[in-house]
């Protein structure tokens, strides 16, 4: 059986994997490196040296694909071949866990950003019908996550609502970006544990963790590009606390230290992993 298809376990921490890691973790992954994340966009076309690594790093380890061009949300018609060609990739990897933003990047064109779907009851039946359809085609679970935004254009609900909403009415699973709930948390100023305590526990797949960059004292931009801060990590130790502990990938996407540096932040997340399972141990004793 591949690394793939096996069943893994919820603890686990994974890395976002780049063209530049190739190389090196071709040559040696690091033990704490347990699986790796990429968007299926950026390697799906690519040949030569580069398909022949990603080639050799799936073989070898867990590989989840999280898309950034789907565009579940928008009201244009569902790239069917786009899905199709997805389907394809993931196949020929034999990876089973996909993931896709709860928002829109497609109108009239392509505009290469990640848009807030507007929170209303519409887009719910909308967004879940579409998610539907993404998943009789991939033939897999289709795993949505909660994004940042910086407007909610023609609200009628909050995001908690709609999140939970969609959710229910596409009876599908969660990727819980726990960054995303805090920079959300600061520039809407809401509480993030209570909206992270909010989420369904039962529909969580796994977590995503990542450095943001503060533009002002209640403006936060989810970046990628560095360190994770204390209120991130603490929010992350209280998901642990609530949900239990689920696979959690580490996101770097610009500024990338060393991998010395970034291991620095993985064993930090599997050391908070350990002392949750360790606390859940205590408690059912």
């Amino acid at each position: 059986m591949s690394a793939a298809h096996q069943i893994m376990p919820n603890a686990m921490v994974g890395l976002g994997l780049r063209r530049e890691m190739l190389d090196e973790f071709c040559q040696l992954t690091p033990k704490a490196i347990e699986f790796f994340e990429v968007a299926p966009e950026n390697w799906m076309t690519l040949g030569g040296k580069y398909a022949r690594q990603f080639k050799q790093l799936t073989e070898r380890h867990p590989f989840f694909c999280h898309g950034l061009s789907l565009s579940i949300g928008s009201p244009a018609q569902l790239d069917t071949e786009f899905v199709r060609n997805i389907k394809t990739f993931l196949d020929s990897h034999k990876i089973e866990i996909y993931s896709e933003h709860l928002s829109y990047c497609s109108g009239a064109g392509h505009m290469y950003d990640l848009m807030p779907i507007p929170f209303t009851e519409e887009a719910v039946i909308h967004t879940a019908k579409r998610i539907k359809q993404v998943e009789d085609i991939l033939e897999r679970p289709f795993i949505v996550e909660n994004v940042s935004f910086y407007a909610a254009p023609g609200a009628q609900m909050t995001e908690l609502a709609f999140v939970n909403a969609v959710l229910a009415e596409a009876d599908c699973k969660l990727l819980l970006d726990v960054n995303n709930i805090y920079v959300n948390s600061v520039n809407h100023q809401y509480d993030a544990n209570a909206f992270l305590a909010a989420m369904p526990t039962e529909r969580i797949a796994y977590l995503h963790i990542a450095g943001h960059y503060q533009e002002d004292i209640d403006l936060m931009v989810d970046t990628h590009g560095a360190d994770i801060i204390d209120p991130v990590w603490a929010l992350l130790q209280e998901c642990y606390r609530i949900h239990g502990v689920k696979p959690t990938l580490l996101e770097r996407d610009f500024n990338i230290p060393p991998t010395e540096i970034l291991l620095q932040e993985i064993n930090q997340i599997h050391t908070f992993q350990q002392q949750a399972t360790a606390a859940l141990t205590v408690r059912k004793a």
